[in-house]
């Protein structure tokens, strides 16, 4: 691949999905994109470039965009997050929220969708304490293949035997071909839609939100976009909402519409004096303490 090819096509992935790559991530530019080139009958990544820069193709941009993005995800991934959300997020939200019952919950970049799958059969469990409670998970991703895959709800058994705890397995999934199909109950707990992250959350309805689970991709973001992405993020949550980060993530440097949270990694809250008007500015902003209470992360 030529410089100039591949400046087109890495100033057209960034445009249209955010991602920023790297004059060393070539390879990974021809490797996932010769094959959409032979299925467009075209002879070489060259010549795919030309016909992006002749017309708009958004079939072929989606292919692009979906062939680029990193879909790894598994059950309960890195397990830390989960137990947080049951031991100290769960609670806490449902002392926030006693007044109106109501829990909304995204889950942005979900993949093939076993993060927002993992949190349903969380809350499903928690069913007794939940009770008369309204319960929202939206999940997105900018990969219509993915979302597919999310409706379906079949996972292999090597997805399955990835992070899934036997006892959720045995209660939530039943045997299907060679894998597994999770059952209608917790497909139904979750709302997938097709979300950009470059877009306005609010224009999908995604406001005053309690919980966000964006874990694992604004690493393959520069600093401009994850500010960006931040921001609309803050402006979708309750004043006392938090945000869950992937392990090697952070808001620190990059933006100040969120708080750190002491002894919490990967998790954050809305920063209420940033000046960054939250959706449900009248909420009252969580106290510290109340992680604090709930003991430190193993």
């Amino acid at each position: 691949m030529n410089n100039a090819d591949f400046e087109f096509l890495r100033d057209f992935l960034y445009q249209r999905s955010g991602l920023a790559l790297t004059p060393d991530k070539s390879y990974l530019l021809e490797s996932r994109l010769a094959p959409i080139a032979r299925k467009a009958k075209l002879a070489s990544l060259t010549d795919l470039v030309a016909q992006l820069r002749q017309r708009a193709d958004e079939a072929l941009t989606i292919q692009i965009v979906e062939a680029m993005t990193t879909n790894e995800t598994l059950f309960f991934r890195d397990r830390w997050p989960f137990e947080r959300f049951t031991a100290m997020i769960l609670p806490t939200l449902m002392e926030q929220n006693r007044a109106t019952r109501r829990i909304r919950i995204w889950c942005a970049a979900c993949s093939s969708g076993q993060e927002p799958y993992s949190l349903a059969m969380l809350l499903s469990e928690a069913s007794a304490r939940l009770a008369g409670w309204s319960i929202e998970i939206t999940a997105t991703d900018i990969s219509e293949e993915m979302l597919a895959r999310c409706h379906k709800g079949w996972y292999s058994t090597f997805e399955v035997q990835r992070g899934l705890p036997a006892d959720l397995q045995k209660k939530y999934f039943t045997k299907e071909g060679d894998g597994w199909v999770i059952s209608e109950k917790i497909r139904d707990m979750v709302k997938f839609r097709n979300f950009n992250l470059l877009q306005d959350p609010a224009s999908i309805g995604l406001h005053g939100l309690d919980l966000i689970f964006c874990r694992n991709v604004l690493i393959y973001f520069d600093e401009a976009t994850r500010k960006k992405v931040f921001a609309g993020m803050a402006k979708a949550m309750k004043a006392n909402g938090y945000l869950c980060l992937g392990g090697a993530e952070t808001v620190i440097g990059i933006s100040d519409a969120f708080r750190i949270l002491p002894g919490e990694r990967g998790l954050f809250a809305v920063n209420t004096q940033a000046g960054v008007p939250p959706s449900a500015a009248a909420a009252r902003p969580a106290p510290a303490p109340a992680f604090a209470a709930a003991g430190s992360r193993r």
